[in-house]
């Protein structure tokens, strides 16, 4: 006879729905409302809004490995923030009612939201302190950490596939200008510039707010 736990893993394997998504394609759209709770199995994804006088505001990158939408799922409301995708990416989907379904049954599962949402709400505050941050080695370094989180995206590891436009759109920082900020970083043996990506030496020094020049 299954476990509870083996139940519960097996429905959500059952309905789990994996889909292609192209370059510059939304996953996910201001004021549509929730289907699905979203996780990137490849690729990459940018959640950014747009304010009232039409310039993209970017929140944040989602690597490999990364959920989101478990705050708007668990309200059932209407999405605050568009999810595009920067490359051909993989995506899969929980559908919104086996979520809470998972919720009301799987103590686990409950534990694995709590940290994703306690790890958010601690993303969301660095992102606001690099918003206001003038120094662009700095705010490439923080971005950068940020992306390295094990919890929120357990599927970088060690390096991350991204190519310097792609971290430039995250940034909100120039090709060019970023391109100086990873010299410097480099430089200071924080990270290592590798073909098609990026890997950590020091994730402490990219998580610290001093200057690299």
């Amino acid at each position: 006879m299954d476990s509870p736990l083996a139940a519960e893993r097996q429905r959500a394997v059952d309905e789990l729905k994996i889909a292609d998504a192209d370059t510059s394609e939304y996953i996910c759209r201001i004021g549509r409302p929730v289907t699905y709770w979203f996780g990137v199995v490849d690729g990459l994804l940018k959640m950014s809004s747009d304010n009232a006088d039409g310039q993209t505001m970017t929140f944040t990158g989602v690597p490999p490995g990364g959920w989101f939408g478990e705050g708007t799922a668990m309200k059932r409301e209407t999405y605050r923030y568009n999810i595009q995708a920067l490359r051909k990416s993989r995506v899969a989907g929980l559908h919104v009612d086996t979520f809470h379904w998972l919720l009301d049954h799987s103590i686990g599962f409950n534990r694995f939201v709590m940290n994703q949402l306690n790890e958010r709400l601690g993303q969301f505050i660095a992102a606001r302190e690099i918003d206001r941050m003038t120094n662009p080695d700095i705010r490439v370094a923080r971005s950068l950490a940020s992306l390295f989180n094990p919890v929120l995206y357990p599927g970088v590891g060690e390096v991350l596939r991204i190519t310097q436009q792609e971290l430039a759109y995250l940034v909100g920082l120039s090709r060019q200008r970023v391109n100086e900020a990873l010299t410097s970083l480099a430089a200071s043996g924080a990270i290592k510039v590798e073909y098609g990506g990026l890997r950590v030496l020091d994730l402490g020094a990219l998580r610290s707010q001093v200057t690299f020049r």
